[in-house]
């Protein structure tokens, strides 16, 4: 009696690990930014998500997929732009899975082929800019690569959704050329800020020239104004000069003194 109840209580207890191994295998929870592609017998039948969800065992798999934006390191790509110029550049990229389905069942490892095609558009795109291009108009660039790149991953249930050039490494002859080109350049707007300092300065003078030719004693107040500025520092010697009136009234005299003199004479 007691080995037939063990040898129930052994059944019992096979049945019951046996039911708890078919409902852990059949009952599959996915959080809200994932989805489960379902496959019965090799064959997929939808994908299922969020929450919970049963399979049936042996006969159905399933593969779970996240939404969530990815990002993904584009390792340094060593290449040359369309002048001529070696180059390494490396990028990042986001990307998200739109289909699941797709993504399982049109490439292998999405997140292989999506890195592979972003280190060859990367490098097939700055092979055809020029240095000057790639340095002053990335975001042109970055756009032109996420747009291939997603034509390219669209066939995978792939959204590509930024691609950002980061880094621009260029060989050192060329970092000290353009150290001497960038010099050279702000040497030429100094000077040319320069002479058009001097230019503006030269017009104002021969207008200030010009109101004194009119007024002529618009020169003596600026005179006076000079002496002002001079004679405040004492240690400074003033010479003033003799206004061009006093050496007309001078001359003046000088001639009528003579004229006296030649009258007197005719007198005499």
């Amino acid at each position: 009696m007691f080995g037939f109840i063990s040898g129930n209580f052994i059944v019992w207890a096979i049945i019951i690990v046996f039911i708890l191994v078919f409902l852990s295998s059949a009952i599959k929870i996915v959080k809200e930014y994932e989805r489960a592609v379902i496959f019965r017998l090799g064959r997929v039948v939808g994908a299922r998500g969020p929450g919970i969800f049963f399979i049936i065992p042996i006969f159905e798999k399933a593969i779970v997929v996240d939404l969530r934006t990815q990002v993904l390191d584009v390792p340094v790509q060593e290449t040359i732009t369309r002048d001529n110029v070696p180059v390494r550049v490396n990028a990042v990229v986001y990307f998200r899975v739109i289909d699941p389905i797709k993504a399982v069942t049109q490439v292998k490892n999405f997140i292989m082929a999506t890195s592979q095609i972003s280190q060859t558009t990367l490098r097939s795109v700055i092979g055809q800019a020029h240095l000057d291009e790639l340095l002053s108009e990335r975001e042109k660039l970055n756009r032109e690569l996420q747009k291939i790149i997603d034509e390219a991953t669209d066939p995978w249930g792939i959204k590509v959704t930024t691609v950002e050039i980061k880094d621009v490494e260029l060989p050192s002859g060329m970092q000290r050329a353009m150290a001497r080109q960038a010099e050279a350049e702000r040497e030429r707007r100094a000077r040319i800020t320069l002479a058009e300092a001097e230019r503006q300065a030269a017009e104002k003078l021969a207008e200030a020239a010009e109101i004194i030719s009119k007024h002529p004693m618009a020169l003596q107040l600026r005179t006076l104004q000079t002496i002002s500025d001079v004679a405040s520092d004492k240690s400074n010697v003033i010479v003033l000069p003799i206004p061009m009136e006093m050496l007309k009234l001078f001359r003046g005299l000088a001639e009528f003194s003579d004229y006296m003199k030649k009258e007197k004479k005719k007198e005499e």
